[in-house]
């Protein structure tokens, strides 16, 4: 372990903490109110400021804007802040703004997501954990997707849509209402067409789990039920396998919380 690695052409903010063996390339630049945690490595030409918190093991890629101010008029200059947790990788051209005192006030990114080129993460959006991004993505504000979610490449989601964990979007996709836990699709608009069995399996869904998220998806897909007779059917469903009673919780709480109502085919 060592003291950080800062090139000479780099400028970092006498009030900057960098912890140990952080790497900062070749004219990036690093604001005062910036915490990095250690063994971050950051590319040339990145700019990190605002009120970042950033903690150890992420890999920023050369020309990434980190902790911007909103892209939103009401901003008015509040100390809305940016927090990345561990092992994350940003690939080039990412821009992750800070939040909005109209929301939590703080962007979130969990730990291991991967984003790639080009990808817009706008004010207040709160992102879990393991989540791939592909290229140019662009994400509104106060977007939460949850873990292990993928989005496909050239994909824009609207302005407070929420994407449960597990779920597939495929590329060029345009999601305008929230899209519940486990789904593959795709679209202008998304349209889900199943459940991401795939995915599951390769992360430790036994074959029980994904056979009742499969009936789940039949549930509230295929029968024209609203939402709320949904819920009601899917604890009936949830009731009838305990022990795959965690996934299926894991829906319904999704579909209880939702706002925007959901996808549908």
């Amino acid at each position: 372990m060592g003291a950080a690695q800062i090139h000479p052409t780099a400028l970092v903010a006498p009030g900057a903490v960098l912890g140990e063996d952080v790497v900062v390339g070749p004219y990036s630049l690093i604001g005062e109110h910036v915490r990095i945690g250690a063994r971050t490595r950051i590319g040339p030409y990145c700019a990190i400021d605002g009120h970042t918190v950033i903690g150890p093991d992420n890999h920023f890629y050369r020309y990434c804007s980190i902790g911007g101010i909103p892209q939103d008029k009401k901003y008015a200059g509040e100390p809305t802040a940016l927090e990345i947790g561990a092992g994350n990788t940003f690939r080039e051209f990412v821009t992750v703004n800070t939040g909005t005192a109209q929301d939590v006030g703080t962007t979130r990114l969990g730990n291991d997501n991967w984003i790639m080129a080009y990808v817009h993460i706008a004010h207040d959006c709160q992102l879990g954990s393991h989540i791939v991004i592909a290229n140019s993505v662009q994400l509104a504000g106060h977007i939460h997707i949850g873990d292990w979610a993928i989005l496909g490449g050239l994909s824009a989601v609207h302005q407070f849509v929420r994407i449960g964990a597990h779920v597939m979007i495929g590329g060029t996709s345009s999601v305008r209402q929230d899209v519940p836990p486990y789904m593959i699709g795709a679209g202008d608009s998304f349209r889900p067409v199943g459940i991401n069995a795939e995915g599951l399996g390769r992360r430790g869904f036994t074959p029980a789990d994904i056979q009742v998220l499969k009936d789940a998806y039949k549930i509230l897909y295929r029968r024209q039920l609203s939402v709320e007779q949904a819920i009601e059917a899917l604890a009936a469903l949830q009731a009838e396998h305990p022990a795959e009673a965690p996934a299926v919780q894991t829906l319904l709480d999704f579909l209880s919380a939702s706002n925007r109502g959901i996808a549908r085919p």
